[in-house]
């Protein structure tokens, strides 16, 4: 145990476990620091699941960047939590995490899911642009309203506005092409994929679309 506990840093309620190659959370870490650690970081392991949290009742804040967690990402209840950076990590599935989210962490307020593929990010995916991250933000601000900070930028309350008008036509789409199509049969009527609000999609065609084809073609 003594060898154990030297390889965390403790700063009052503070524990870091960083870097230690681990694939899930040490039972040492719940039964020594799990009853009043405020704050765990485990960032730089190979977590691929996070079970042993059950025992940190108190936890505020959360760091598990640059690990192994995927889809089958299972929190415990953390009532108290605020703070959730999940950073470079395996999630893709951006709907069943901020679902699971919703039901377990009642208080978070800050969440921040960089380097993984279910965030558009242009840094991670050179294919995405601006209007692709945006649209995950008011996603994501849909289904976690009560989020203040979302990365690294803050909620305004003009976008947790835009998120409750829009936010469900928003859901980020995977990136296989095939998996759309699947799941729109999921929904009995799929809305088309737009960024336009409802009640802005056009269905007449735009004026000057075929106005070429009459033109006569100049020499």
């Amino acid at each position: 145990m003594a060898n154990n506990e030297s390889l965390v840093a403790l700063n009052g309620t503070q524990i870091s476990y960083i870097g230690h190659d681990c694939k899930e959370i040490p039972e040492f870490l719940g039964e020594t620091y799990g009853q009043f650690a405020r704050r765990l970081d485990l960032s730089f392991n190979q977590l691929r699941s996070l079970a042993g949290l059950k025992m940190f009742t108190e936890l505020e804040e959360l760091i598990v960047d640059n690990n192994l967690l995927g889809n089958d990402l299972q929190l415990p209840r953390l009532p108290n939590l605020h703070t959730l950076t999940l950073n470079k990590n395996h999630l893709t599935d951006i709907e069943a995490l901020l679902e699971h989210l919703a039901d377990v962490t009642p208080s978070l307020e800050y969440l921040s899911l960089l380097g993984n593929e279910a965030c558009p990010n242009q840094l991670v995916s050179p294919d995405k642009d601006e209007d692709d991250y945006q649209r995950y933000r008011y996603f994501v601000l849909y289904k976690l309203p009560q989020l203040k900070f979302l990365d690294t930028r803050k909620v305004t309350k003009r976008e947790g506005m835009e998120a409750q008008e829009r936010g469900a036509f928003m859901k980020v789409v995977k990136p296989k092409p095939e998996a759309s199509l699947n799941e729109a049969g999921s929904e009995s009527h799929p809305l088309p994929y737009s960024p336009l609000p409802r009640g802005s999609r056009d269905p007449m065609p735009h004026k000057g679309t075929n106005l070429q084809q009459n033109q006569p073609q100049g020499g």
